[in-house]
């Protein structure tokens, strides 16, 4: 049993990061809270939002446990903590910020918390020592293209893996490229990073790409009538895939041809469809790139398989 405290009966009796941490534990698992937003656990929960709104890195805890806090810092942590526990909105919206393998971006109510598998996926092909194993050489890509770019992190990342490509961003909410604004301000893309407001390759009609990135909204109707309330305050629209979740991955799979190079290819992430998705394209090769947290929710397919192929040069 959690006993609950007033936002300044907690500023004054706690006085640690060690006090806050524990105390934010309690109550998020008293409330039975749910995560699944870069943290998922009430203890990996309450150190984001803790480190987070202190500024301090969000992956290193140990060495300011016992750090005594300000009042002004006391007072921020107790009330984002009931903030919390009473709206049960994502930690990210209570701080403003999201991250992706440890790259910080902008986020609020206007758009989805980014947590995609294509963020680690990028990271992990270009930064070994190895070539990529399946995604481009980054010095032959001229142009990403990344389709539902929401806060625009995935685009983000590859103006920073791909320095000499052009990169564009699309998605169908204006409010979403709002935030996209922001964080291609704050990252100092400006130059690399076209926003585009329209439905998938709408605003791009007639332009190829060598790389398609896309995390479209993949999830169905059955599973977004059950979401937890920290689901429930993000946009809708970034998460309804349809029926079955894949009316949009369907479309991307149909328009993609029309948009790739004959080298180039789609990176895609899919969450759970992959055995409909198997069924219905039997002709198509899927390559299924494994994460962290899963082996089968993020597809690679090349513009050979989609059926691209070279155009032949008319004889003069």
């Amino acid at each position: 049993m959690t006993i609950s405290l007033s936002s300044e009966d907690v500023a004054a009796e706690l006085l640690t990061l060690r006090d806050y941490w524990r105390y934010a534990i309690s109550r998020f698992n008293a409330a039975e809270l749910s995560f699944g937003h870069g943290t998922m656990t009430a203890g990996d929960d309450a150190a984001f939002l803790i480190l987070d709104s202190l500024d301090l890195p969000i992956d290193t805890l140990d060495p300011f446990l016992d750090a005594r806090l300000t009042l002004p810092e006391r007072k921020l942590l107790a009330a984002r903590i009931e903030e919390r526990v009473t709206t049960r909105k994502p930690s990210s919206y209570l701080t403003g910020r999201s991250y992706i393998q440890g790259v910080r971006f902008h986020v609020d109510e206007r758009v989805i918390v980014p947590r995609s598998h294509i963020g680690e996926i990028l990271f992990s092909e270009y930064l070994g020592d190895d070539e990529p194993a399946y995604l481009p050489d980054a010095d032959s890509v001229s142009n990403v293209i990344d389709i539902c770019t929401g806060s625009g992190c995935l685009a983000i990342l590859a103006s920073k893996f791909f320095p000499g490509a052009e990169i564009d961003a699309v998605d169908l909410s204006p409010d979403a490229l709002e935030v996209a604004k922001i964080n291609v301000a704050a990252h100092e893309v400006e130059g690399h990073v076209s926003l585009h407001q329209g439905d998938l390759f709408g605003p791009v009609k007639g332009r190829k790409y060598d790389l398609i990135i896309t995390n479209p909204p993949y999830v169905s109707l059955e599973e977004m009538a059950v979401f937890p309330d920290e689901y429930r305050a993000e946009p809708a629209m970034a998460f309804d895939g349809g029926d079955d979740g894949l009316d949009i991955v369907r479309r991307l799979l149909s328009e993609a041809p029309l948009h790739l190079t004959p080298e180039g290819g789609m990176i895609c992430e899919i969450g759970t469809g992959r055995e409909i998705l198997e069924e219905e394209y039997p002709d198509l090769d899927f390559a299924w790139l494994e994460t962290a947290e899963a082996e089968d929710s993020v597809f690679w397919i090349s513009a050979k398989s989609l059926g691209v192929t070279a155009e032949k040069k008319k004889k003069k």
